[in-house]
């Protein structure tokens, strides 16, 4: 197939175009920036995704402010599948800038489809939304399903739950063919430390090359979360475009959860040192929704997909790049 990520030089669409290219498809990558031959090698320390290969492919900038440019270069592409993975990531940084969440969750994905529209493209899409668009627990979903009203909590999860209904909208009208995936968390090499398992993964790795002292500081660890492994999660994106159901939302997680504290212990016992803890919860960041757990059982009868990563390895992974990039 004929694949164009969109956002193919974040962390999720390395690994997707990785997947895609081992698999046979040709894939195209769609950014924001200069043309490229080759998605451009992250950083090391200090913060950002460790340095980490990536797979060579084509990259086209792209203004989704402007939709004219955007439907001539899909003319010119003309792909069989479309992965729109492009969009405002961070749900704790998005209560200081909904302005940015908003526009590019919402804004860029209405942009996509106006354009797929514009030039008659048949492509299948694969939007990817999140599992924070279900927001707070709701009574009666003991285990959260695709059935569980969407109540997002943060600008980054509304903005998300307004592009997953504009996504069934569509296939109404004007009839796009696009399949939907609500990921949960996920993880694994390349990760920013702008989200928690990499972050203490960061610190732990800093500790025992003597970067920093041997104690780590976290946020709140009380919170429930599942857990899948980046390259599950992109084999789970790669089958949706085979056999999932034009119109249909699907969840995808491992259906076990654990808490940050229980990924921290994990890490601990990994590490090469021994560190302390300083717990300190950001007052102003609301708690994160309560899920007591995920049902993926839509996603394994429509595809077969089952996890094939351990958390541990997982982790020990997600450390090891850490350790690389020191």
């Amino acid at each position: 197939m004929r694949c164009l990520i969109t956002g193919a030089t974040g962390f999720v669409g390395g690994h997707l175009a990785a997947h895609l290219l081992e698999a046979g498809h040709e894939v195209t990558g769609l950014t924001r920036g200069r043309q490229s031959s080759s998605p451009p090698a992250k950083g090391g320390p200090g913060g950002v995704a460790p340095a980490r290969p990536l797979s060579p492919i084509p990259l086209h900038p792209v203004d989704w402010q402007d939709t004219a440019p955007l439907t001539e270069l899909l003319r010119q592409l003309q792909p069989d599948w479309v992965f729109h993975l492009a969009g405002y990531a961070n749900a704790g940084k998005s209560f200081k800038e909904p302005e940015l969440a908003w526009a590019g969750n919402l804004t860029a994905t209405q942009s996509l489809y106006a354009a797929l529209e514009a030039c008659g493209s048949r492509a299948r899409v694969l939007f990817v939304s999140s599992g924070l668009v279900y927001g707070d627990a709701t009574a009666g979903f003991p285990v959260c399903t695709e059935a569980q009203p969407l109540r997002p909590v943060s600008p980054y999860a509304a903005s998300k739950a307004a592009a997953d209904v504009l996504s069934y909208q569509v296939t109404r009208h004007p009839g796009l063919d696009v399949v939907t995936v609500r990921p949960f968390n996920h993880l694994g090499p390349g990760q920013p430390a702008d989200y928690a398992a990499s972050n203490f993964a960061r610190q732990l790795a800093a500790a025992e090359a003597g970067r920093q002292p041997p104690v780590i500081r976290t946020g709140d660890l009380s919170s429930t979360r599942d857990f899948t492994d980046v390259r599950d999660m992109v084999r789970a994106y790669a089958l949706l475009m085979e056999k999932g159901k034009t119109g249909e939302a699907y969840n995808a997680g491992t259906g076990e959860t654990h808490t940050m504290r229980d990924v921290l212990d994990l890490l601990r016992k990994l590490a090469r040192v021994t560190v302390d803890v300083t717990e300190e919860a950001d007052p102003a960041r609301p708690a994160d929704p309560v899920i007591s757990g995920v049902s993926n059982a839509k996603l394994v009868q429509a595809t077969g997909w089952r996890p094939a990563y351990s958390l541990d390895r997982t982790l020990g992974d997600v450390l090891d790049d850490w350790r690389n990039n020191q």
